[in-house]
C-alpha cells in the first residue's frame, strides 16, 4: 500500500493561524487485484490442460471451424482465379481490348490476381481472429 503523497508543500511552521490554507491534497487508492471471485465451477483451461473430453470437445471446435474457414477462402479463391480463364475463354472478343497497348487478359491475370490473393488473405486473418476471440470468450466464461 502507497502512503499518501500531499501534492502542495505544508504550510510554514511559524505562521501562527490554525488555518493558513487548504488542507494538503492526499491522493488514495486501493490495493490492484486481479483475482476474479471463484464460481466455484470446474474451469475450462484446467478441462484442457488435463486433456479431458471437455477440453477435446472445445479444442475440436476451434479446429473444426478454422478448417471450415480455410477451406471456404481457399475455394472461393479458387473459383475467382479459375473463372478468369473461363471468362477470358468465354468470350474471345476481350482479347483484343487493350489499356495502355497492354491486352486486358494480361492484366487481368497479371494483375488481378494479386488484389484478391490480399483480400482473400485479409478475410481469413479477420475471422480466424474473430474464431479464437470467440474460443476465448468461452474459456474466459467457464
Amino acid at each position: 500500500m502507497t502512503t499518501p503523497e500531499p501534492l502542495r508543500p505544508p504550510p510554514a511552521p511559524d505562521s501562527g493561524r490554525p488555518d493558513s490554507g487548504p488542507p494538503a491534497r492526499v491522493r488514495v487508492t486501493a490495493p490492484r487485484t486481479s483475482a476474479r471471485p471463484s464460481t466455484g465451477t470446474y474451469p475450462v483451461t484446467r478441462e484442457m490442460a488435463e486433456h479431458s473430453a471437455v477440453g477435446e470437445v472445445f479444442v475440436g471446435s476451434l479446429i473444426r471451424s478454422q478448417l471450415r474457414l480455410a477451406l471456404v477462402v481457399a475455394g472461393g479463391f479458387l473459383i475467382i482465379l479459375i473463372g478468369i480463364p473461363v471468362l477470358l475463354g468465354l468470350f474471345p472478343s476481350i482479347r483484343e481490348v487493350t489499356v495502355f497497348t497492354v491486352p486486358v487478359p494480361w492484366l487481368l491475370l497479371g494483375l488481378g490476381v494479386y488484389p484478391l490473393s490480399i483480400a482473400c488473405a485479409a478475410l481469413y486473418v479477420r475471422s480466424a481472429s474473430r474464431n479464437e476471440k470467440r474460443f476465448q470468450d468461452l474459456i474466459d466464461e467457464g
